[in-house]
């Protein structure tokens, strides 16, 4: 209604009064975001696309407001051959315009309109030609046994792949969607169709109903020979009065193995519709397993796509893969309402996206899943965020943007996890139900329109009824990168026990930032007392702190972070740490987990050697609970890699890790039981990959061998026996198998994978291709993982692997360096910013930090967000170098 008696007001003062107006605006190419002075107002796309050609043609009539004097506009529009050119004006007269590229690598381009048109409605249509992608983005193409589909992925800045326009998140329009496609295919789209239309021979049209305002990196849409399954209808409830209708689309065969996801779905809509008090308003919902894909999931509404393994489930699918299918679908559903419904102005608030699907997902799992303890994965999550925060090159969670290198890299570690724990820090800090309360107020004051972080903290801050320094605490977070490092001391004062706290910035070993920091930090603390423990809790909100611990007696330990609620690393004098570790199994699950990060940070920060961090974690390797036990592995790992000099040093780790899991791992056996639980599964999993493939424990090897030779073994048809591994097991099978068999097990996974579509399958032999760990082995699987057999979101699996030794890292760099413009070529423009990390990840030496430097800078201009993937992996692989050379080997044997 708003733009309606908007364009007729633009419309009438055109009419009467337009010599009046300013002159057209003479102004540059645009590098930032579009100028405003033409705004959409709603789109018409109609496509005519068949998935085994390799081009598609499409007309888009945009309808805006010109709201300034012009001759000409700016669009977005890349790759695109744009033929006829129509502007309509307000009276109807039809005027012919030129469309010209500006920024090939931007896909930016001018649109001039022949002569100066007055502030007034227009349409603009534009016909066009273009070829389907290869590289997962915008209208792309994949090949799938045999047969071809087309599908989208729009997100964050590739609509203008499929269609020009005004590809940018604030731009949000309603959308109709026509799709003229060969007759035998199905085409599926972001609404529900309502007419079908023969097209000519072979052809026909299909349209879809209008769709809610959309930013165009949510529009989507779908084609191919696809199997579409119907689940269960979700029920109307307190908050949606029509029922909901829910498919499942897959590729052709494959329809059956949806049915788990569509069962589950229900449950997390009406989890969200209660949480948020505002129903699903999409109208259908569509979850399509994607056959390649450039992401985990996109939350496309009305059609959510996944990578296929998230969705495609049966019996023998990994539990790893049941779990995470869980996971994924409600954090895609999670952003329906915050994303969708309220999308972010910018994409310097992607957070607000990003972070409250995962913040909302693990709120999802607790409630449907409790078994799953997403109240742990929250905190492992923080913690691996806390590990790209300790770099000086690290991302703030609200990072400026200054170019589509930082829009693509923005989707990383901080903006999911870190948001998320943050969210989850203030959450507890002003109470679940005032959290919620807040919530509601911003979905329902923005809902189909746009916001701002002020915009949310504000909501907050009204329902908690919190002042300035509630959002000044709260943009600490968002303001300035970094992990927050409370370091604390206990004293006794006048017949009181005073905890004094100081805050800098965690910097490890080898950083050259500057630690002089200040956050809000919502402290919380556990401390013993005479009747067992109490928690306190203050704000942090200068250099230095004092929190007076009532009851506390003469309290001999403290837990410097109650529940693991905060965001924020610990340290305490030695003596302190040695009460903790006496009484960590008075701490519960979550405390656990933040001793055990805060003892790996005070070994990376300097203040720990490798004998008190083995000493620190052993109470931990025993805990019932999963994700205790396993939480020492990675820093065990790193000294053994990179620390032990000697056989001696080597073969003392090895005893401690054996001591420590070995026995667990043969009482959980090596296949899965009947009936247990899935903790068990995946306990399994992380132990045999550990113990195997980091530690190298022989008796876990022989177990796995035997599983991975009798999935190499052929079947009567010349396939490998693939199900004869246990599926959780079968990626660490194959990865023994090729380490210990060599070139007859890469040959027979390199002639397999094309034969196989399962992806859990294709999954488990990638995991055993990027385990090749001679050069020549591993060069064969590097340079399959460059063909078409291998597709392009799979490539990555391969290449990832051997890193294990300098050995193995300095081939994998030749081999990189000779095929680099082969990897840029199927990777695109949205991987670009990851290309250092795939080179160089996992380096520990200033020679190699130096080679990538060399390599990469002259390379930059060609790599959108390549500058930070290069200063983050350069910055990484310094500090690795740094606590190796700090280190003293002989501590591992104390």
């Amino acid at each position: 209604m708003h733009r309606l008696a908007q364009s007729f007001v633009l419309t009438a003062l055109a009419a009467c009064c337009g010599a009046a107006f300013a002159a057209t605006p003479a102004d540059g190419v645009p590098h930032g975001r579009l100028p405003r002075w033409a705004v959409p107002e709603s789109y018409q796309l109609a496509f005519k696309v068949d998935p085994a050609q390799q081009n598609f043609s499409g007309t888009t009539t945009i309808k805006l407001a010109l709201q300034q004097a012009a001759d000409h506009i700016w669009l977005d529009g890349r790759d695109l051959n744009v033929g006829k050119v129509t502007i309509t004006d307000a009276s109807g007269k039809q005027h012919e315009g030129k469309y010209v590229t500006v920024d090939l690598k931007a896909g930016l381009a001018r649109v001039d309109f022949g002569g100066v048109l007055q502030p007034q409605a227009l349409t603009l249509a534009l016909d066009y030609t273009a070829p389907l992608n290869q590289q997962l983005q915008g209208l792309y193409k994949v090949n799938h046994a045999g047969a071809p589909y087309a599908m989208t992925q729009m997100e964050p800045v590739s609509a203008r792949f499929a269609f020009p326009g005004f590809d940018e998140p604030d731009f949000k329009t309603p959308y109709d969607i026509a799709l003229t496609i060969p007759s035998n295919l199905v085409g599926v789209a972001n609404t529900q169709q309502t007419s079908e239309a023969t097209a000519g021979d072979n052809w026909k049209t299909l349209h879809f109903a209008r769709t809610q305002p959309l930013p165009t990196y949510l529009v989507a849409f779908a084609i191919g020979p696809w199997d579409v399954v119907n689940g269960p209808t979700i029920a109307p409830d307190s908050y949606r009065s029509e029922p909901l209708p829910l498919r499942g689309i897959a590729t052709h065969g494959e329809g059956h193995r949806m049915q788990h996801v569509l069962n589950e779905t229900p449950s997390i809509i009406h989890t969200l519709e209660n949480y948020y008090g505002f129903g699903y308003p999409f109208g259908k919902l569509d979850l399509l397993a994607a056959p390649d894909f450039s992401a985990g999931a996109m939350e496309n509404p009305g059609l959510v796509t996944f990578r296929d393994w998230f969705l495609l489930l049966d019996p023998q699918s990994p539990t790893k893969n049941v779990r995470d299918s869980f996971n994924v679908t409600a954090h895609e559903l999670a952003h329906q309402w915050t994303g969708d419904t309220v999308t972010l102005a910018w994409w310097d608030d992607l957070w607000l996206n990003e972070a409250f699907a995962t913040w909302m997902q693990q709120k999802v799992t607790m409630k449907v899943h409790p078994e799953y303890r997403a109240d742990l994965e929250r905190i492992t999550a923080a913690e691996n965020a806390m590990e790209n925060d300790s770099l000086v090159s690290a991302r703030k969670i609200r990072q400026p943007i200054s170019g589509i290198g930082d829009i693509e890299t923005a989707f990383d570690s901080i903006t999911y996890r870190k948001g998320a724990a943050v969210l989850g820090m203030f959450e507890g800090y002003v109470g679940e139900d005032v959290f919620q309360k807040g919530m509601r107020a911003y979905i329902q004051k923005h809902k189909f329109g746009n916001a701002t972080a002020d915009d949310l903290i504000g909501a907050i801050a009204t329902a908690a009824n919190q002042g300035p320094a509630f959002n000044q605490a709260f943009d600490s977070f968002l303001n300035q990168a970094g992990v927050p490092y409370v370091q604390t001391r206990l004293d006794q004062q006048g017949g009181k026990t005073v905890l004094h706290m100081s805050q800098s910035r965690y910097l490890p070993v080898g950083s050259t930032g500057n630690a002089a920091q200040v956050w809000g930090i919502p402290v919380c603390v556990r401390y013993g007392t005479a009747a067992g423990s109490k928690t306190q809790c203050e704000m942090l909100d200068k250099a230095e702190g004092t929190m007076v611990l009532a009851d506390a007696g003469t309290a001999t330990w403290v837990m410097p972070n109650a529940n693991a609620s905060g965001y924020y690393r610990f340290s305490m004098t030695k003596p302190a740490w040695m009460d903790l570790t006496k009484h960590v199994t008075a701490l519960n699950d979550k405390e656990q987990l933040a001793y055990a990060d805060s003892i790996d940070a005070g070994f990376r920060h300097g203040e720990l050697d490798a004998g008190d961090v083995l000493a620190a974690l052993k109470p931990l390797a025993g805990a019932k609970t999963r994700e205790v036990a396993v939480a020492p592995l990675n820093t065990v790992a790193w000294i053994y890699r990179h620390e032990a000099a000697t056989d001696a040093q080597r073969a003392a780790i090895v005893e401690w890790v054996k001591k420590a899991y070995l026995p667990r791992m043969e009482q959980l056996g090596y296949q899965r039981k009947t009936g247990e639980a899935d903790g068990d599964s995946l306990l399994r999993t992380t132990l045999a990959h550990s113990l195997a493939l980091d530690f190298k424990i022989p008796e876990v090897r022989t177990a796995l061998l035997k599983q991975g030779d009798a999935a190499l073994a052929k079947k009567p048809d010349g396939s490998l026996n693939l199900g004869a591994a246990d599926p959780d097991l079968l990626g660490d099978a194959l990865a023994v198998a090729v380490r210990e068999r060599g070139k007859p097990a890469v040959d027979a996974l390199i002639a397999e994978l094309p034969r196989t579509t399962d992806p859990a399958l294709r999954n488990g032999m990638l995991a055993g291709l990027g385990a090749a760990n001679t050069p020549e082995l591993a060069n064969e699987a590097r340079d399959f993982a460059l063909s078409k057999q291998v597709k392009v979101g799979e490539m990555a699996a391969i290449l990832r692997g051997g890193r294990d030794t300098p050995a193995a890292r300095d081939a994998l760099w030749q081999w990189f360096t000779v095929h680099y413009d082969q990897v840029l070529g199927r990777t695109g423009s949205f991987a670009s910013g990851f290309v250092p990390r795939l080179a160089g990840g996992g380096g520990c030496s200033t020679a190699e930090a130096d080679r990538l430097d060399a390599y990469f800078k002259p390379r930059l201009k060609d790599l959108a967000g390549a500058d930070r993937g290069l200063a983050q992996t350069r910055e990484q692989v310094l500090l690795c170098a740094a606590l190796k050379s700090k280190q003293d080997p002989a501590a591992i044997l104390r």
